[in-house]
């Protein structure tokens, strides 16, 4: 991935971390720092109001359907210690999820299921983020199936090759 991959998906950190879409956000998150890529993931840190941001990203690498039509898509894990938030997943899947409707994230035989707004994903307890990230950390890939506003049900593919290393340095930017 990127620095302005990194630019355009801090920009939508803000975004989904502070629940803002008022045009500020950028200006909130600054320049992110890019902390380095690590296989299929890349890492990076910035400075809000109240706290250090820490997140790791990385883009499908499948798509189904492949003809669909939608923005780029990411999955994320966050840290933001002064909230006393660390590893939270999300995604944001490039379309308007149905409403009312789930995601299942998949590593492996393990299923979570994740809610929706809008466009993105997450889990509803700090329990289920702690083990999709340990699932992560043993997995070698990781699916993502959620349906569009449309009834388009879509399966994105995710790498987890670097996830651990990734996870390692955002620990390590954000104590």
């Amino acid at each position: 991935m990127n620095q302005a991959v990194g630019k355009i998906l801090a920009a939508l950190v803000a975004l989904a971390v502070t629940g803002c879409a008022c045009g500020k956000a950028n200006a909130a998150a600054g320049e992110p720092d890019f902390l380095g890529s690590f296989g299929d993931w890349a890492a990076y840190a910035y400075k809000a109001a109240d706290s250090q941001v820490c997140y790791i990203s990385s883009k499908p690498t499948g798509q189904e359907p492949a003809k669909a039509k939608r923005d780029p898509a990411f999955l994320i894990v966050t840290h933001m210690p002064g909230r006393k938030v660390r590893g939270e997943i999300s995604t944001i899947i490039g379309y308007a999820f149905k409403q009312d409707s789930t995601v299942e994230l998949k590593v492996g035989d393990e299923a979570f299921t994740l809610f929706t707004n809008g466009d993105g994903a997450w889990a509803d307890k700090s329990e289920t983020e702690q083990k999709i990230v340990a699932a992560m950390k043993s997995g070698k890939n990781l699916t993502v199936t959620g349906t569009s506003w449309r009834g388009t049900v879509t399966v994105d593919t995710y790498s987890l090759n670097g996830v651990t290393a990734a996870l390692a340095k955002i620990d390590e930017a954000c104590k």
